[in-house]
C-alpha cells in the first residue's frame, strides 16, 4: 500500500513539475498561465499530450522538438523530477501519510521549486507567488502543533526584517541596492513556514553557499564583487533542508554548548 502511495505522490510531483515549468517560463514576462497550449519555442508547433508526458517524452524525443528537431532545455525534465523527488522526501519526512503536514509541505516546496528557478533565471521573485505563500503559511499555523501563528509572525518579521536591515546598510553604504524586495518577500514566507530558528538557519545556509559560489565564479569566470547573485536561488534549497531537517541541526548544534 505504502508503495502504491509513493508511486501516486511522485506522479503528481511530475504532473505539478511540468506546470511549474509553465508558471517558471511565463510568470516572470506577463503571460497567461491557461494560454495558449505550450509549444515549441523554436517552430511555434504545439506540444501533442503525448509528447508533454513528464521526463519520458524528453527521454523518448532525445530532448528535441519532434517537428523541428530543435533542442529543449534540460532544466525542464529536470524541474518534473525535482519535484516529484521533493514530493516523495516531504512524504517520507512527514509521518508517510497524505495529511494536512504533506500537503503544507508540497506546496511550500512547490513555491520553492518556481521562486528558486525564476529568480535564477529573471532575478526577481514574484509577489504572485511570496504573498499568497505567506497568507497560507499563516492560516496553517493555526493548524500547527508546532508552531503558533505568533511563531509564524515572529518567523516572518525576524527573516524579512533582517534582509530588510542588509538592504538599508548596503544602500547607505555603496548608494544601491544590495538585495531585491522580492528576498524580502519571500524571507516573510519562509518565515511565516518555519519559524524564527529554522528561518535564521535558512538565512545562514543560503548565504553561506551563495557566498562560496560567488567566490568561485570571481574566481574562475573573472567577475568583480559588483556582479548580483539571485540570493532567492541558495534560499530556496536551503528553505528546504530547514523545513525537512532544520529541527535536527538545529538540535544538534545547541547541544555542542549544552555539554
Amino acid at each position: 500500500m505504502e508503495t502504491m502511495t509513493v508511486i501516486f505522490v511522485a506522479v503528481a510531483g511530475l504532473v505539478l513539475g511540468s506546470f511549474f515549468n509553465v508558471v517558471i517560463y511565463r510568470l516572470p514576462r506577463g503571460l497567461s498561465l491557461m494560454r495558449p497550449p505550450s509549444s515549441c519555442p523554436g517552430c511555434g508547433a504545439r506540444i501533442k499530450p503525448y509528447d508533454n508526458v513528464p521526463v519520458l517524452s524528453y527521454l523518448v524525443l532525445g530532448g528535441k522538438c519532434r517537428k523541428c528537431g530543435r533542442k529543449i532545455s534540460a532544466v525542464y525534465p529536470a524541474v518534473e523530477a525535482l519535484t516529484a523527488l521533493g514530493f516523495v522526501i516531504v512524504f517520507f519526512n512527514t509521518g508517510r501519510a497524505l495529511g494536512l503536514e504533506f500537503f503544507a509541505g508540497c506546496v511550500f516546496t512547490s513555491a520553492l521549486i518556481v521562486l528558486g528557478f525564476i529568480d535564477y533565471y529573471h532575478q526577481i521573485l514574484p509577489d504572485a507567488v511570496t504573498l499568497p505563500g505567506l497568507a497560507l503559511a499563516l492560516a496553517y499555523s493555526f493548524f500547527r502543533d508546532d508552531l503558533t501563528f505568533r511563531g509564524a509572525l515572529i518567523g516572518a518579521v525576524v527573516g524579512a526584517g533582517f534582509l530588510l536591515l542588509v538592504y538599508g546598510a548596503y544602500y547607505l553604504i555603496r548608494k544601491k541596492e544590495g538585495l531585491g524586495m522580492g528576498d524580502v518577500t519571500m524571507l516573510l514566507m519562509v518565515g511565516a513556514t518555519l519559524g524564527l530558528e529554522r528561518t535564521l538557519l535558512t538565512l545562514i545556509l543560503g548565504s553561506f553557499v551563495g557566498a562560496l559560489v560567488g567566490v568561485y565564479v570571481i574566481v574562475r569566470r573573472g567577475k568583480d564583487f559588483q556582479f548580483a547573485l539571485p540570493f532567492g536561488t541558495f534560499l530556496a534549497p536551503a528553505a528546504f533542508v530547514s523545513l525537512l531537517w532544520g529541527e535536527r541541526i538545529v538540535r544538534a548544534y545547541l547541544s555542542l554548548y549544552g555539554r
